[in-house]
């Protein structure tokens, strides 16, 4: 009934094509050219210096990839007027800074810079130079290039398929055995640390962009003996001759904890994982039950581990812990999600009804503590990436905001059965799907050119609207049309002006003028890893020593 009206009474389909079009030439500008060879070209050092705290204190404290005393060392030197910056880690800079610009405010300003440099990173990790490739600070950007993606919306739906990639190149140089196992002739404890942290990230984003794919994890807990990072602040690990490390007690906070405690729950997540993506899996309700419990265990274990943590002067932070909490009750959503359909007809499965309900608001909870109508400006690092950025987190906040409004609509369906007049309802399932337009709205002003999010909320919220107020099906299907032909007014009206901006030369924002680094720099494709070896005095990460077929043993 709805389609008929909008197909014969609604101008809707027709605004509709015009924000596509628009919303092609839009994304068409913002493309660099490919390929798109790299440049010393960085932000002003103010601008890129908020941009690197915004990734330090987001990703990379859950996500190790850096040791942020050497890259903090490193980054300082580019701006020495006689530096000659490594081309490695000029890369591998601006992949972090493309993943601190999603959080650097709240419209995303520097959205057309973060494209660019994540097209940088990838034009240089394409040469066919692939020996050269083989060394931590490479696969450091590998990595870093999959998180930019996801986060910048540059092929985010294919990420899947390169972490393979990125995944099989860890294999070869050998991140998938401990280094404990390989003598202690082959590497330093820096290095080993080194390897440990990268190997789990490596396991995290191939496990995450399974879930979020639908494709198979393609690992195993028998593909690899590498034992987790020690608990470690970065500045342990020095990397002086003759260092002996020790870890820091259970217990006891350090750069490294969160990190770990994911860790300790890959083998939970990895079987639902399988359980829900691999072909072989049957998806029987008393395994969903199984999982269910182990992963709730497992997760109860991991929020007193990080609770015994935190004292008044250490610990994670609260993004911290609502960033875990949002990585993890996703697993609940998508481990009963199948069963949701049904629950809603049948009783059998009424506890995965309840589970998926209570994750999918405690999901957006974890993203936005305080409803975004009542928030003037966003400044919480993780409401911001929420927003804008297209990766996992932006992913889950859509599956929340469609749960909360399909369990709306039936409660309100099995209320209005019984004929009492307007329908109440939850209030907190209202106030998140009113959340979910002004969050879809918000996307689209820091730069979505997808208008359908914001669409469905409207949809929904009128549907929703009308059944409250007790409106028969006909008269809240001309309401809902009516929204349908408002929503798409409003964001073709958005679109143009973004398009009209984009047709005018564009001073850069206040204090983000870039500015070259170092001497006469030139940044090609062909480059190697260069000097940049704070963590490449090992023969294992000379690219000119034996080859590495040691590591399949």
């Amino acid at each position: 009934m709805f389609e008929l009206h909008l197909r014969q009474k609604s101008t809707a389909f027709q605004i509709e094509k015009r924000c596509k079009a628009l919303a092609k030439v839009i994304k068409a500008r913002r493309a660099p050219p490919w390929p798109c060879v790299p440049t010393p070209e960085l932000p002003a050092k103010v601008v890129s210096d908020a941009l690197i705290e915004c990734y330090l204190r987001t990703n990379e404290t859950l996500l190790r990839v850096l040791h942020i005393p050497s890259f903090r060392r490193d980054y300082e030197a580019v701006w020495s007027p006689d530096s000659n910056p490594d081309p490695t880690f000029l890369v591998l800079l601006k992949l972090v800074l493309a993943i601190g610009a999603t959080t650097y405010d709240e419209s995303f300003s520097l959205r057309p810079s973060a494209v660019r440099w994540v097209y940088e990173a990838h034009t240089w990790l394409s040469a066919p130079d692939f020996k050269h490739r083989l060394g931590i600070p490479s696969l450091q950007a590998n990595i870093l290039l999959l998180i930019a993606r996801q986060a910048t919306g540059v092929g985010e739906d294919l990420v899947w398929a390169s972490v393979g990639s990125t995944l099989r190149i860890a294999m070869y140089m050998g991140l998938h055995r401990d280094p404990a196992g390989l003598g202690p002739s082959t590497t330093t404890p820096m290095v080993a640390e080194m390897r440990r942290r990268l190997w789990n990230t490596i396991l995290e984003i191939a496990l995450e962009s399974s879930l979020n794919s639908g494709g198979a994890p393609l690992i195993s807990l028998d593909h690899f003996d590498t034992e987790p990072p020690g608990n470690f602040d970065d500045d342990q690990l020095t990397g002086a001759e003759g260092e002996v490390l020790v870890p820091k007690p259970d217990g006891t906070f350090s750069q490294t904890t969160t990190a770990i405690a994911l860790r300790s729950m890959f083998p939970q997540r990895l079987a639902i994982v399988k359980y829900l993506n691999d072909l072989s899996s049957r998806g029987s309700y008393a395994e969903t039950l199984k999982l269910d419990t182990e992963l709730r265990a497992a997760y109860k274990t991991l929020t007193r581990t990080l609770q015994t943590c935190k004292t008044p002067t250490n610990g994670p932070s609260d993004l911290e812990l609502r960033a875990v909490d949002l990585l993890l009750r996703h697993y609940f959503v998508a481990l009963h999600l199948p069963f949701f359909a049904p629950a809603l007809k049948e009783t059998e499965f009424a506890f995965s009804r309840r589970v998926v309900v209570e994750s999918a608001l405690r999901l957006w909870r974890a993203a936005f503590p305080v409803p975004l109508s009542q928030l003037p400006t966003i400044d919480d690092p993780l409401a911001r990436v929420a927003i804008s950025g297209s990766g996992y987190f932006r992913t889950i906040a859509v599956q929340a905001s469609i749960v909360i409004a399909v369990e709306l609509t039936s409660l309100m369906r099995e209320e209005e059965s019984l004929g009492l007049g307007p329908v109440e309802v939850r209030p907190d399932l209202l106030t998140a799907l009113d959340d979910f337009k002004v969050w879809s709205w918000k996307g689209m002003e820091t730069g979505e050119t997808n208008t359908k999010g914001y669409l469905v909320a409207c949809l929904v919220w009128a549907q929703v609207d009308a059944m409250r107020k007790g409106m028969v099906e006909e008269e809240w299907v001309m309401e809902v049309v009516k929204a349908a032909e408002e929503a798409e007014t409003r964001c073709l009206g958005l679109l143009e002006e973004i398009e009209a901006r984009g047709r005018q030369p564009q001073d850069a924002p206040f204090g983000t003028a870039t500015q070259g680094v170092g001497g006469d720099a030139v940044v090609t494709p062909d480059f190697g890893v260069g000097d940049w070896d704070y963590m490449m005095s090992d023969v294992l990460f000379n690219t000119a020593g034996d080859p590495l077929s040691w590591v399949f043993q």
